[in-house]
């Protein structure tokens, strides 16, 4: 130094460092960050810089991708059963059904499914008749024996079929011409009539 004496300098040196941390994320939804307790619903990238302990900054930064689960309701009806799309299920009863998959993002996709089923309804109508009869369902007029059927629709929307089991018997005539003398007893009835005339018995055959 000035007076010809050494001058010693000592430096103690502790050098601490700023830290930096990145966390890439792919989530459904949200996601709680913990380094804040923050939570994220879109993607983005989020940044959050603190003092540590040595007065240093420590950043910690978030890439974060958000995808979204995903939801369908569809309302259907149908007569008698449905078979729905989604999962190649068939159905016979009303009700609420579900069907959950994963999306293209690889969260869920949930189908839901409100069903109502109406029914179809059958009656059927046993008739014998003679000669013809005529269907009060449908006005048609029939001379033949055979089973038919009239389908219409009925108040759900769905199919009413109606149907005739017909048996058609046919009335008889027979007659005789005879030349008596002064009675004729007639075998059909029992009658003995001694006038000449055209006389008629109707039975059942």
């Amino acid at each position: 130094n000035s007076n010809g004496c050494t001058t010693t300098e000592i430096l103690n040196l502790t050098i601490d460092n700023n830290i930096t941390n990145t966390t890439n994320q792919t989530v459904c939804d949200s996601y709680t960050w913990p380094i804040n307790g923050q939570i994220y619903t879109v993607s983005g990238t989020y940044t959050d810089v603190t003092t540590n302990s040595n007065g240093c900054t420590t950043t910690e930064i978030l890439n974060l991708i958000v995808d979204y689960t995903t939801s369908n309701t569809i309302n259907q009806s149908a007569c008698d059963t449905y078979t729905w799309a989604v999962n190649g299920q068939t159905y016979t009863t009303s009700g609420t059904y579900t069907d959950v998959s994963t999306n293209s993002n690889g969260c869920s996709n949930t189908e839901i499914l409100n069903l109502t089923i109406n029914t179809s309804t059958t009656n059927t109508n046993t008739q014998t008749v003679c000669d013809t009869y005529t269907w009060a369902v449908n006005g048609q007029t029939y001379t033949t024996s055979g089973t038919y059927t009239d389908v219409t629709t009925n108040s759900n929307g769905c199919s009413n079929t109606e149907i005739l089991n017909l048996t058609v018997d046919y009335t008889t005539s027979n007659t005789i011409n005879q030349t008596a003398c002064d009675s004729y007893t007639w075998p059909v009835n029992g009658q003995t009539y001694t006038t000449s005339g055209t006389y008629t018995d109707v039975t059942t055959n």
